[in-house]
């Protein structure tokens, strides 16, 4: 499976991106999907994840009500939807194929990493 992330780029503070990640590959909708984000300095950590039918969702507590993960099983891509951006959320965002969107919140189970997409949010 090949991850290619994109809709990354520079907003300001209370703005929304949609971030997209393109899997290739037939057997997309067996993979639990997620998207974890690394900040200048700071170990890569968990944003958010999801079941292979979509029916499971986990958020970290500091995407909570501001971000929704989805996918499109038809077109092998899941979406980031980031709401409310705050400076806090600048950092390189990675999707990530996996085993259970459960594994994936306790930062396991990652059978796949995608290139990063730049997120900068201006205060």
């Amino acid at each position: 499976v090949q991850l290619q992330a994109s809709g990354g780029g520079l907003v300001q503070a209370g703005d929304s991106l949609r971030l997209s990640c393109a899997a290739s590959g037939r057997t997309f909708s067996s993979y639990a999907m997620g998207w974890f984000r690394q900040a200048p300095g700071k170990e890569r950590e968990f944003v958010a994840s999801i079941s292979g039918s979509g029916g499971t969702r986990y958020y970290a507590d500091s995407v909570k009500g501001r971000f929704t993960i989805s996918r499109d099983n038809a077109k092998n891509t899941v979406y980031l939807q980031m709401n409310s951006l705050k400076p806090e959320d600048t950092a390189v965002y990675y999707c990530a194929a996996g085993t259970t969107a459960q594994a994936m919140y306790w930062r396991g189970g990652i059978d796949y990493w995608g290139k990063g997409t730049q997120v900068t949010v201006s205060s």
